[in-house]
């Protein structure tokens, strides 16, 4: 399977970014209550088991997703987090890290295809 052409892979870049980041807010959001966490957690694994693999797709997701998280943890001007310090908040930046790394190890380079032999089809010369 060959790669999209770069024309169809920056929209998608930037729609796999921005979906990301909006799962990332609403996670942030909802991680407080249990069932919450549970289904941010399912959301973020669901995104990026639901996109191909690649640098174009599913890392920028897994990307877009953390940086939210990140940013809603750290602290606010009023004093308080977003993201606090308990099991819950844990949990939410550890899937994040674990989703960031499952993406960079499914990425998979781009295979070179084998140029076409000339005589193909055709046995060894025999003198």
């Amino acid at each position: 399977m060959t790669a999209p052409p770069l024309w169809l892979r920056v929209p998608v870049a930037v729609l796999a970014l921005a979906a990301g980041v909006v799962v990332g807010a609403a996670s942030t959001f909802v991680h407080g209550l249990r069932l919450g966490l549970v289904l941010a957690l399912v959301a973020a694994l669901a995104g990026v088991l639901a996109l191909p693999p690649g640098w174009w797709s599913r890392l920028p997701f897994a990307l877009g997703w953390l940086a939210v998280v990140f940013y809603f943890a750290q602290p606010r001007p009023e004093g308080d987090y977003l993201v606090a310090s308990d099991t819950s908040g844990y949990l939410l930046l550890a899937c994040g890290m674990v989703i960031v790394a499952f993406a960079i190890i499914t990425v998979r380079p781009e295979r070179a295809r084998p140029a076409p032999a000339e005589d193909a089809g055709q046995g060894p010369e025999v003198s």
